[in-house]
């Protein structure tokens, strides 16, 4: 039985070879694109071919780029390079006064912060260094450009860091701590802990369960790391004397889609967005532009973060469902004016928070479920999925 490695010509045709070099036939298509046009190579995971018979398993990889190679799986190493490239930023933005020439002093910084993330191996840390450098890490050291947005150079050095390479937004000493700050409580947290454990464990079913109830239990494994880890980076500002903002207030008790994007739900994006886009587009072209816009690149931003899950393609998926969020955000405004207009009482809280949660939940089934479906298929490891159903 002869071990073999697959490689892809540039025509998408694959050809498996032997000990020896001899070939062997059977070869299939890859499955998706990848997401950056460099030489493939296909590595065995426990796949071997017999006859000519074509393997069954293999995980692809690419040719690693220099940033990547440098900042390869050490999180030290990335660590230090994003406190040089942030301190970089705030020099510049302390030395040379907001406009063109300030922007292309930071364009460095915003390339390194797009690249960084691309250095490790892992799917789930490069996605999470996606969203908290690629993303909220690029807006805030380009709204330093025209001297607005959370940074500010004038912070001390070790808040100016947090602020820039984390998915925070501080508290300044002469503000108000706000309400949703108080909301969260030891119980809240033991019950997320508890759900996470419950859905690993669940894992051992997994070749029981339908692919949507996976999907499920997969968003809600996502919600709830998501606010460990948020609540986790706030505790540890604190314990350095730094007071943030929440990351999410109660988003189970939204009672409209503006309530969940705007007050609720992951509040660091909603304020980047918000001061990046919302707010210099209302200005201009008016509020229903604003919104649309908003939720455009929010939608734009997600297909980002699912190429660095999966270094493949993105298949615009994820902007239809936040542009079909935003089309209802701006026709539910309009609802609630004529509504108020004509002096209808409100529905009762239990319906509209129902209401909010069924709109959110349709759309992700068919538009955003199938997108992690289809990226995590060669990732067993992140979607509940058995050997069995990916081989």
């Amino acid at each position: 039985m002869a071990d073999a490695v697959v490689s892809w010509s540039s025509k998408g045709m694959g050809k498996e070879e032997g000990r020896g070099g001899e070939a062997l036939t059977g070869g299939r298509q890859p499955p998706h694109r990848t997401l950056l046009r460099r030489p493939l190579t296909y590595d065995v995971i426990d796949g071997e071919a017999e006859g000519g018979r074509s393997l069954q398993r293999a995980a692809y990889s690419r040719e690693p780029q220099p940033v990547e190679l440098l900042l390869r799986d050490s999180l030290p190493r990335v660590s230090l390079a994003v406190s040089a490239a942030a301190l970089y930023a705030r020099a510049v933005s302390s030395l040379v006064r907001p406009g063109l020439r300030r922007l292309a002093m930071l364009l460095p910084v915003v390339v390194f912060f797009i690249a960084a993330p691309l250095g490790f191996s892992s799917a789930v840390v490069r996605c999470v260094a996606g969203l908290y450098l690629a993303w909220l890490g690029t807006f805030k050291v380009a709204l330093l450009a025209p001297g607005r947005g959370a940074l500010d150079p004038g912070l001390p050095v070790l808040r100016f860091l947090f602020a820039a390479a984390l998915p925070i937004e501080l508290i300044h000493p002469d503000e108000e701590r706000p309400e949703a700050a108080e909301s969260a409580s030891l119980a809240s947290y033991t019950f997320k802990v508890a759900t996470t454990a419950a859905i690993v464990h669940l894992h051992q079913y997994s070749k029981k369960m339908h692919p949507s109830m996976r999907l499920l239990l997969y968003g809600f494994n996502i919600w709830c790391t998501m606010e460990l880890l948020f609540a986790s980076i706030a505790a540890f500002c604190r314990a350095l004397g730094m007071e943030v903002k929440p990351a999410f207030d109660r988003p189970h008790l939204a009672t409209s889609l503006r309530d969940f994007w705007g007050r609720r739900w992951n509040l660091a994006v909603s304020a980047i967005l918000r001061a990046s886009v919302y707010d210099p587009l209302r200005a201009r072209a008016g509020k229903e532009a604003g919104i649309l816009a908003t939720f455009l690149v929010s939608g734009l931003m997600h297909e980002a973060l699912v190429c660095y899950l999966t270094l493949r393609r993105s298949t615009g998926e994820m902007t239809a469902f936040f542009l079909l969020h935003g089309m209802c955000r701006v026709a539910e405004e309009r609802c609630v004016r004529r509504w108020t207009a004509r002096g209808w009482p409100p529905p009762p809280r239990p319906v509209a928070t129902f209401l909010v949660w069924m709109f959110l939940t349709a759309p992700s089934f068919w538009l955003i479920l199938p997108t992690v479906y289809r990226g995590m298929e060669a990732r067993p490891e992140m979607l509940l999925l058995t050997k069995e159903s990916n081989t």
